[in-house]
């Protein structure tokens, strides 16, 4: 068994500009990402276990400050909190830590890029260049169906006799339930494109991402890919780490990046990530 743990960066409002009383335009963000990475079941606490031991030890370091001890679940980290000081100072954790410690935490979340056997899969969206006819739920399923995409051909191509479980955050009952049809209709009748989904199996399962290391860490890479594509930075620090781990089928050119999927096809982000080392 393979388990995927997603999360996104960015909104689903597919509107780039807005249009002022006074004449004047507002640049929206133009950008959505959802990612996922994917790793083995039984390296699960292999990767678990050195960011529960770090979030304890820094718990630990909060109470010998004269703090009160703090609960495993009000130790989540997402990277708005950890980049804005203002997110960061109305947190329970992230508040009492200094920037060095908080370096020390994101640290061990990247460490196990190379010490666990993972593969990392994204898919990008362009709203600039949008059909005016995509609204908010045609882009998620657009971006859900693009990824369960992804991680199949991955499975199918280097696991297929393992099945996969997509794990993402618990958003609230009615987003639940809105991506839950549309993943059932992919397993039931396959993508648009014809792709049936043969290893992905069950619905996804929603967890709180207070208590889900995985999902967390989904969210420091989905930004992070975010992060470089937005503001033109092929060398971002906590980009380039994440590039060997991105899904390239033996099928395709050695230099293509078959796990980072940018849509739509009219969007000048696909030169940018075709010229990716």
């Amino acid at each position: 068994m393979y388990l995927f743990y997603v999360d996104e960066t960015g909104n689903l409002d597919p509107e780039t500009e807005k249009l002022n009383e006074d004449g004047t335009v507002t640049q929206k963000d133009w950008l959505y990402v959802i990612t996922a990475f994917g790793l083995f079941e039984h390296k699960w606490r292999n990767f678990y276990a050195p960011i529960i031991r770090k979030k304890r030890e820094l718990i630990d370091l909060v109470a010998r400050r004269g703090r009160s001890r703090l609960e495993l679940a009000q130790c989540e980290i997402k990277s708005n909190w950890i980049r804005i000081p203002a997110e960061r100072k109305r947190h329970p954790f992230l508040s009492l830590l200094t920037d060095v410690e908080i370096n020390s935490l994101v640290a061990v979340y990247y460490q196990q890029l190379s010490s666990i056997p993972m593969s990392l899969f994204s898919v990008v969206i362009d709203k600039r260049h949008l059909e005016a006819y995509m609204d908010r739920n045609k882009l998620h399923r657009k971006a859900w169906e693009l990824l369960c995409e992804r991680i199949q051909s991955y499975m199918a191509e280097c696991h297929k006799k393992h099945k996969a479980v997509i794990i993402t955050d618990d958003v609230g009952k009615n987003a639940n339930i809105s991506l839950a049809m549309k993943h059932s209709y992919f397993l039931e009748s396959g993508t648009s494109s014809g792709l049936r989904m043969k290893n992905i199996i069950e619905m996804p399962l929603f967890v709180s991402s207070e208590l889900s290391e995985g999902v967390q860490f989904a969210d420091l890479c989905s930004y992070s890919i975010y992060h470089a594509i937005r503001y033109d930075k092929k060398d971002y620090s906590f980009f380039t780490p994440l590039l060997p781990l991105i899904y390239n089928s033996c099928n395709t050119a050695a230099n293509k990046k078959d796990g980072l999927k940018v849509f739509p096809e009219g969007s000048p982000v696909i030169e940018w990530v075709n010229a990716l080392p």
